[in-house]
Parts: structure tokens; sequence; C-alpha cells
């Protein structure tokens, strides 16, 4: 098992921003009205943002990282990571990184490069940034996290569109001696990987004209190969089964209990199957908190969102031990715990 822990570092701030453009699933149309009933009240998602054509998931970064650099009072000169985890590439070539190294006015001896992960990529990108910055001598990092999920979402699709939200944040990391340790549990099973997947347009099944034809595969759903596609009772039984279980081994090996954490924050995949995790794992409601009635499922961007839309102001002001969890597209999953402690956290930003 990837269990392992990083030390000297920390969480200096977070910033997250959004797309100003809300869309409500009370207005959606491939839903009847009872369908929309059970959808809000089961699933969690009344409303998300949308982004437009225009507004990529590195404009979305790019915004919230220099909000962040602003208030840390950061000199661009000094930051020497910058790490995009995202499933939203700008191209297909160069890395999106690259391309937020240069945009963001970071030196040329920034260390840049993108991590292509979902659901758990909050976790494993904490994970690479806590590590190189512990073990390498270098002193302030960005992790930027975040997806715009629905441009891969066809519309038409009742069991895809009212989940997903686009959303985007970073996470400003620096070398701090003796900063209390950060633990991680990592795990991926690619067995599964077809249960969440677009299966057109990468190197294994190349865009074609047939790509683009859309089929109606049942009654409110239809997709082409370009879209997501989701096996919705393969991730409810992994989720329901692998999550908990590894986070009970998890907090095994950190000799820790649910009064040990101020809050768990999970990705926010939806209601029943994250509350169903809390109450195997006997959370508190009090400790869970949920972003998904207002953003929906984010993807990447979903732990660090709900860590600033939620607990922004507790945050700011007080020392916290958090527990998160990342489970979702690969099939992969994640647990980390750390400390959190007055750092600096923007209000949400909201672009056009």
């Amino acid at each position: 098992m990837a269990f392992f822990s990083t030390n000297n570092t920390r969480i200096a701030g977070i910033a997250a921003a959004v797309p100003k453009n809300e869309i409500s699933n009370w207005d959606y149309e491939y839903l009847n009205e009872q369908e929309k009933k059970m959808l809000i009240k089961t699933i969690g998602v009344e409303k998300k943002r949308f982004a437009p054509k225009s507004l990529t998931t590195s404009d979305l970064c790019y915004a919230a990282a220099e909000k962040l650099i602003a208030e840390l009072n950061w000199e661009k000169s000094d930051i020497d990571v910058l790490i995009f985890v995202s499933q939203s590439k700008d191209y297909f070539l160069p890395s999106t990184s690259c391309i937020l190294q240069d945009r963001l006015g970071l030196p040329k001896t920034n260390m840049a490069f993108d991590v292509g992960m979902g659901c758990s990529g909050y976790v494993y990108g904490l994970s690479i940034i806590n590590s190189l910055l512990s073990s390498t001598g270098l002193k302030k990092g960005l992790l930027l996290v975040g997806d715009n999920s629905l441009v891969t979402c066809n519309y038409k699709d009742k069991s895809a569109f009212p989940l997903f939200g686009d959303a985007a944040t970073v996470t400003a990391i620096e070398f701090e001696k003796d900063a209390s340790p950060f633990h991680y549990s990592l795990f991926t099973d690619g067995s599964r990987h077809k249960a969440i997947i677009v299966p057109h347009g990468g190197l294994r099944n190349l865009a074609t004209p047939d790509s683009f034809t859309e089929v109606e595969v049942s009654e409110g759903i239809t997709r082409s190969p370009l879209n997501t596609t989701l096996n919705g009772l393969d991730i409810f039984n992994f989720s329901i089964s692998e999550v908990p279980n590894s986070i009970k081994e998890f907090m095994e090996l950190t000799k820790s209990t649910t009064t040990d954490y101020d809050h768990f924050v999970m990705h926010q995949a939806n209601l029943l199957m994250n509350e169903s995790i809390r109450k195997k794992l006997k959370f508190d409601p009090s400790q869970v908190p949920y972003s998904l009635q207002k953003f929906g499922n984010t993807s990447s961007g979903s732990i660090p969102l709900t860590i600033v839309s939620e607990l922004r102001n507790k945050i700011k002001t007080e020392r916290l031990s958090l527990l998160i969890s990342g489970f979702g597209v690969g099939l992969s999953w994640g647990v980390a715990s750390f400390i959190i402690d007055n750092i600096v956290c923007p209000e949400i930003l909201e672009i056009e």
C-alpha cells in the first residue's frame, strides 16, 4: 500500500475560482419535476457553475493564483514549482502548466508539470508537491487543481450533465521546518477504468467524424463517444466499499479516530454516496461539510473548493485537523490528513 508521510511543509493559502454563470437543475429540461426533486434530494446538486467556451480551467486557475499570490505577498521569483492537476488541459500538447508558468510571470527556474487526474487529484497533488518541497530544498510551490467537467458532458444526458460543475483552485505550499506532517494513502484500480470514461479523443480511439455522432442510449440519455460515460452502479459500489475501508485502514496506521479530526472533507461525488461513507465511518454530520448543493461535482477541484466555500472563516483564524478523501475516475482514490493553521483564504472569485 502506498502509505507515506511528508514533513517540513505547510499550506500557506487556498483560493478558488468559479465561472460566474450559474445554472440550476430546477431548469434542466431533460428531467421531469419528480425526477428533479429526487435528484436534488438524493444526489444533492441543486446549482452549479458552467463555464462558457471562452473560459478554460487554466483561466480559472490563473485568476485564483494571481489573487492568492497577491494576498500572500509572495514574490513570484521565489516560487519554485507549479503543478497543474486536471483532466481539462488547454491543448493536447504542450503541458498547460508551462502556459501558466509564463502567464503568471514565474521565473524560468520554476519547475512546472501537469498531472492528468480527476476526482482523486487533490490528494495525489498534495502528496507530490509536499514530497518535492520536503526532499529537495525547494521553498515555495503552487498546486493548481480543477476541471471544466461539463465540457465533455452532453446536455441531453440526464445521467451526467446534472451532476457536474466547473471550478478551479490553487493551494500555496511552503517549506517550514518542523511543520506538522502530512500523511497519505493512495490507491488505484485500473481494471475499472471504464466506469467513468470519454471513449474517443485520445490515442486509443482517435476522433473521427463518427465520434461526433450522438446516439440515444435510453430515454433522456443521448451522447456521443466524445462525451463522458458513467456507470453509476459500479461507481456507487466502489465508493461505498473501497473508500471507507481505506479510510479505516488509514486511521489505524495513523493511530487516529474520528474525534481527532475537526473536519472530514470528501470529494463531492453525490450526497447519497458521501453520506453512506460518512455513516460507515461514524463521523458526526457537523464534521463533514458539503458544497455539492451550490457547485455540483467539480472533479479534482471539489475538496479545496469545499474547504474555501464552507470552512473559509475557520481556516483563516483557527488551527484545524483535516482528513480528506478523493475518489473516482481511474478508478483512483486517496486519503490524506494534515493540520491547517491560520492560512490566507480569499473569497471565491467569480470569473466571466
